[in-house]
């Protein structure tokens, strides 16, 4: 297996004022028996503007909880997925300026061992629509590339497209 990944990425979308809080995210790169992969598509118009995305699940580490624990909590409300966490993928560390953000993004492979009822957050239904997308590591390549004409959309894009072609590389796909 290769080596963690970790990168360090840049909001080129809007310009640098200052940071003021940093967020633990985990994410995860879900895949089931069959080789489909787990992706969360977000609509939202708000302060990032006007954008159809596409994501992989995960969210923010609550107080007090370990990682495995977060990923385990949100694959579970985002997807209705119970997992099995095959290694961790990496680190990407990233910025979003427009809300004065460092968001320290830990990405994890995991093999989905059932589907069940989602626990999505009210603003996750009412504000983002999120919805679960089924794709290939080709569509969903192609999907990131496709939503990635938005300033938003740029930045998931940077940021994700290089833990997906890792996690590929993983599974030797």
């Amino acid at each position: 297996m290769s080596e963690e990944l970790y990168l360090e990425l840049e909001d080129r979308e809007w310009p640098f004022t200052y940071t003021d809080h940093d967020r633990e995210i985990v994410r995860a790169i879900v895949f089931d028996d069959d080789g489909w992969l787990y992706f969360t598509r977000a609509t939202r118009d708000d302060h990032f503007g006007k954008a159809t995305l596409i994501e992989t699940s995960g969210g923010g580490v609550e107080k007090g909880e370990d990682l495995l624990s977060a990923i385990h909590r949100e694959l579970k409300e985002e997807l209705g997925a119970e997992v099995e966490v095959l290694c961790a993928i990496g680190v990407v560390s990233d910025y979003y300026n427009l809300i004065h953000r460092h968001n320290v993004n830990h990405y994890y492979l995991c093999r989905a061992l059932s589907f069940g009822e989602k626990h999505l957050m009210p603003d996750e239904i009412k504000d983002f629509h999120l919805s679960t997308l089924r794709l290939t590591f080709e569509e969903a390549e192609a999907e990131y590339r496709r939503l990635a004409c938005t300033p938003i959309g740029r930045l998931i894009a940077n940021r994700e497209l290089p833990v997906l072609q890792r996690a590929k590389e993983i599974l030797g796909c």
